[in-house]
């Protein structure tokens, strides 16, 4: 009874979890994203990450401080916006905190930056 129970805890968590972490998106969707759709990249590691490489005309916004800076972003409402973090956990409070500004299109990157780097994908240092 209490296994079952415990199942059923596991998976109505990992059932909210994806539900309201936002869409996550491969680095080739991302790009495809970027290049048609004009997707916004808001890339939310610190600042020392950021630095080391990042993703062209992407926004550099630390998630410590995205809630107080979202208002940077209020032109991109109508577009796609992927939220970057080292290697994807992260992404999903950023998400929450656009998603709660009023941003109806927002997606995380899945794999984060590691992942775009592991593919070969270009970066600016």
């Amino acid at each position: 009874m209490l296994s079952s129970l415990w199942v059923g805890l596991v998976i109505a968590l990992i059932f909210h979890r994806n539900k309201t972490s936002g869409e996550a998106v491969t680095a080739q969707q991302a790009v495809m994203l970027i290049n048609r759709s004009n997707a916004v990249v808001v890339d939310i590691r610190d600042k020392k990450d950021y630095d080391s490489g990042h993703i062209v005309d992407s926004f550099h916004i630390p998630l410590t401080k995205l809630g107080t800076r979202v208002a940077e972003l209020d032109k991109y409402k109508g577009v796609p916006v992927i939220v970057a973090c080292r290697l994807g956990p992260q992404s999903v409070d950023g998400v929450k905190v656009l998603r709660s500004a009023g941003f109806t299109q927002v997606m995380r990157l899945a794999g984060g930056m590691t992942e775009w780097r592991a593919q070969g994908l270009p970066l600016v240092q």
